[in-house]
Formats: structure tokens, C-alpha cells, sequence
């Protein structure tokens, strides 16, 4: 075969994301507070933005409503409220832009310099709190510890021993080091490690310092004047009360039924990790994307949480002073460069709110039993039945539900805690995960300390009740709620009849 030069014609297709339709998307996975971050940055690269005064006052602020379901009337109280029961607004949701990911977007409109009007917090949201506040500094731990030394010893050599021995606990509180380690670390006797432990030992909270449970719980016996000969002996066999086996700790404490129960409760108040109380707060403040309220016709409103979000204007002023003093042409490059930055971000942000709302307000409809009645109510829901009902793609709300929190009446919910999976039931639409582990917990709370169920009974219960559920499954909800099993539970409730 011979060997020669030859032309080929080929045609092929890519996808290829401009660089604002990935911040688009970036955008519409951020949370709130990574909002705000965002246009900070923005308002200091772009001259052209400004963050505009309050909306105002007397405009009736856009959000959604929801009607009740057909088959659960308005009261006539609710009615007159509502203006003669026209309040059953339906959901109406053709006017809300296509997402980005269809690439569907409206064009530019009279709304492209303001943004802040896809949602709103007035009305029913007016008491919302101050998401702004600030919490006061934290002391530590050896802060606090060491702010105790001074007082409590006048030898600066145990002082400096104290303060190591501080230095080197645990967030519990706990003491992991030996003393002779310590001792030999810093070049001292023993004894005087010894003498310095029990310095921090007898500093507030009661029982810091100590090296195992059982020395944690002597020291705050200790200090209640309660450590007698029994309760050493109670301390000293704590793997007998988690076990639960109480006539033979009876016998070893040489007690009655009566002082063993004392003795018992004198044990459950003592705190077995002391230094837990200063330890950092590592849970923020979550501040809710959506807010969602009962209307007086017996449906839902729903509104954005606009409170921590600037409303951004573009500064028409500057950029006329800007377009005079612009003679060169790179000058007038950059500015219209700016100016449609501006309008594109807020136009990007607006899509944004609109498609948050519109997201909520699929959600609310198809969860409104859990609204109107709890966890119980909650049914399996996929991210693809809430994006064939609204017409976007299943990514789009994949990134709407992500770092998002809804408010309601029964707390503060992230909205991918809607989204659960399916138990088949004997109605044939199938249970949601979470109904079911609230079914379990209340069958588990009804437990007697005669009558501990095992997991066969609870599948046996909740299939009488029409949830199709093996007696694995059972488990591992359970597991899951964080509850023992039978045999744990049945321990505590006998030690709790104990006291």
C-alpha cells in the first residue's frame, strides 16, 4: 500500500460553557452569606455598582402563594380575612424566567439596573430576627484555668508546672500525659508534678485534670462530700453500670434498693467531660433562604429572605460623569466593558432569587402535608419529579437546593431534607424515609421497661400499619436516629427504674 499525504473534512460538536454561564451557575449553588461575599468583591472591582436604599415601603413586595388543596376548605374566619375567599390565589409560575441551564434566559428588561424585587421581606416576615448579631468573645478552657492559678498558690514553681499540665488537656478536660512523662519533661521531681496535678485538679469546673472517667467522677464526688466507701466502690465498676447489672453492684456497695438509687442519681449528675463547657462553638448561625407562612385562606406565602442581601443599583449618575470625561476610545472601551458587567450580574442575581422561589414554592406544594402536619406527612420526593413539574433541568435543581434553608412554622430546614427516599406501603404511594424513622422513634419512646421491642416486633408493627419494611431496614433507620437496640434500651430503662 502506498503511503501519501491525504485531506480529511470532519464535523464535530462540543459544549462549550462561557465564562458567565459558570458563574451562573456558581451562583445559583452559593448560600446567601456566599452571596454577600460575592458581591462585596463585585462593588470593589466594578465602579458602576451601588448598593440602593431600602425598597419602598408602600410596594407590595413579590412572592408566591399556594393555595390550600381542594379538599381542605378555608374557615369562614379565614375567608373574610382573605377578602371573601379570592385569597386561594392559584400557583401561578409562567411569568418566571427560564433557568440557565436551558439556556431559555429572557432578554434584558426595564428591571436590568435594580435587582431585589424577585422576593421580599415585609409582611408576615417583619419580625424575622437579626441575622447580624454578633456573639460574644468565648473564654477557653485554660483561660479560664489559668486565670484561677494566681489565687490559689504563691510557689511560682508549681504555678509554672500548673500551667503546663493545663497546657497539655484534652477538650474534655482530660489529662492524657503520665505525670511521669511531665516530671521528666520539665526536670522536676515527681512529687512536684504530683503536687501541681492536684492544683489543677481542684480548680473549677470540678474534675478537669483528672486521667481516666472513673478519677473525673471521684473528684466532683469529692468535692460534693459524697464519696464514700460505697460510692468508690460505685466509681469503681462503672463497666458494671453500663452494663446494667444491678443487683451485683447492690452487693458490692453492700446497699439497699433505696441507697442504690440515690447513689444513682447522685452518679447522673456528674459531668464526665468538664471541659466541654468552654469549648468552641463550631455551629454558626444558619440564616434561611426561604420563608415560609400560613396565608389567612388556609394556604402558603412564600417569600425570600432578602434581609442580608444588598439591593444593587447601577450608579446612572457616575456613569454619565464617567462617559463625558471618557475622550479616549480604550477609556470608553472599558467603561461600557463595566456597564455591562453591571446589568449582566444583575440580571444573573435576578435569575437567580426567581429561580430559588420558584423551586420553594414546587417544594411547599409537593410537601404540604408535612407543613400542615409534621414529619409523618412527609412523602418520597426526587429532584426530578420537582424539575418536571417546573420545567428545568434536574442539575438546576440539584444547585437551587444545595446550601439552601427554607424557615416555616415547625424550624429551619435545609431544602435536600425534602428530597428522601421511598418505603413501599400498602396505598401504593410509598412512605418517605423520614416518616418512618418518626414512626419508629414514637413506637421506641412508647416502650415500657417490660415490653422492650426487638427489631422483628417493630417490622412486624409497621407492616400492620401498611409500611412494607424488613426487619434489616428496621435496624438500620434505628441505628440511623441514633437508638440502641433492644438489649442496650432494656439496660436503660432498668437502670432508670433503679433510681
Amino acid at each position: 500500500m502506498a503511503l501519501g499525504p491525504r485531506l480529511d473534512i470532519r464535523q464535530t460538536q462540543s459544549l462549550v460553557m462561557t465564562p458567565q454561564l459558570q458563574q451562573a451557575i456558581k451562583l445559583l449553588a452559593a448560600s446567601n452569606l456566599e452571596i454577600e461575599t460575592f458581591i462585596s468583591e463585585a462593588l470593589e472591582a466594578n465602579p458602576l455598582l451601588d448598593t440602593g436604599g431600602p425598597a419602598d415601603p408602600g410596594a407590595e413586595p413579590e412572592r408566591i402563594e399556594i393555595a390550600a388543596p381542594a379538599g381542605e376548605e378555608a374557615t369562614a374566619d379565614q375567608l373574610m380575612l382573605a377578602g371573601g375567599g379570592e385569597g386561594d390565589a392559584p400557583l401561578d409560575l409562567a411569568a418566571v424566567d427560564r433557568d440557565f441551564d436551558t439556556g431559555d434566559g429572557a432578554g434584558p428588561s426595564m428591571r436590568d439596573a435594580e435587582w431585589g424585587a424577585a422576593g421580599g421581606t415585609g409582611g408576615d416576615f417583619a419580625e424575622t430576627p437579626d441575622w447580624e448579631q454578633l456573639r460574644a468573645a468565648e473564654v477557653t478552657l485554660v483561660e479560664h484555668l489559668e486565670g484561677q492559678i494566681g489565687a490559689l498558690t504563691r510557689d511560682a514553681r508549681t504555678a509554672f508546672i500548673a500551667r503546663h499540665i493545663i497546657g497539655l488537656l484534652d477538650e474534655a478536660g482530660y489529662l492524657p500525659a503520665t505525670l511521669e512523662d511531665i516530671a521528666e519533661d520539665l526536670g522536676v521531681e515527681l512529687y512536684e508534678a504530683e503536687a501541681a496535678l492536684e492544683l489543677v485538679q481542684s480548680l473549677d469546673p470540678s474534675g478537669v485534670g483528672a486521667r481516666s472517667l472513673a478519677e473525673c467522677i471521684a473528684i466532683q464526688a469529692r468535692e460534693a462530700d459524697r464519696y464514700d466507701p460505697c460510692m468508690a466502690a460505685l466509681i469503681a465498676n462503672l463497666d458494671l453500670v453500663a452494663r446494667g447489672e444491678v443487683e451485683r453492684l447492690k452487693r458490692l456497695c453492700r446497699v439497699d434498693d433505696e441507697d442504690f438509687a440515690d447513689m444513682l442519681r447522685e452518679l447522673r449528675g456528674y459531668n464526665p467531660r468538664p471541659g466541654l463547657a468552654f469549648a468552641p462553638s463550631e455551629t454558626g448561625t444558619v440564616v434561611p433562604d426561604i420563608l415560609v407562612s400560613a396565608n389567612a385562606a388556609g394556604g402558603w406565602d412564600i417569600a425570600l429572605n432578602e434581609e442580608t442581601l444588598p439591593r444593587l443599583i447601577v450608579n446612572r449618575g457616575y456613569y454619565l460623569e464617567l462617559d463625558a470625561g471618557a475622550t479616549s476610545r480604550e477609556s470608553q472601551s472599558w467603561l461600557k466593558e463595566k456597564l455591562a458587567d453591571a446589568h449582566w450580574l444583575i440580571r444573573a442575581l435576578d435569575q437567580r432569587q426567581k429561580t430559588i422561589l420558584k423551586t420553594a414554592a414546587e417544594i411547599v406544594k409537593q410537601q404540604d402535608g408535612f407543613f400542615r402536619r409534621g414529619v409523618a406527612e412527609l412523602r418520597p420526593l426526587t429532584l426530578r419529579e420537582v424539575a418536571e413539574q417546573i420545567g428545568m433541568h434536574e442539575s438546576t435543581v440539584s444547585r437551587v437546593t444545595s446550601n439552601k434553608y427554607l424557615a416555616c412554622a415547625r424550624g429551619t430546614f435545609e431544602l435536600k431534607y425534602f428530597f428522601t427516599s421511598g418505603v413501599a406501603s400498602a396505598d401504593g404511594e410509598g412512605a418517605s424515609s423520614a416518616a418512618i424513622k418518626a414512626r419508629i422513634k414514637a413506637l421506641i419512646d412508647a416502650e415500657t421497661a417490660e415490653n422492650i421491642l426487638s427489631d422483628q416486633q417493630l417490622a412486624e408493627m409497621l407492616q400492620k400499619e401498611g409500611f412494607d419494611l424488613a426487619r434489616r431496614t428496621v435496624a438500620k433507620y434505628r441505628e440511623a436516629i441514633g437508638l440502641g437496640s433492644s438489649a442496650e434500651r432494656r439496660r436503660a430503662k432498668k437502670l432508670a427504674g433503679a433510681s
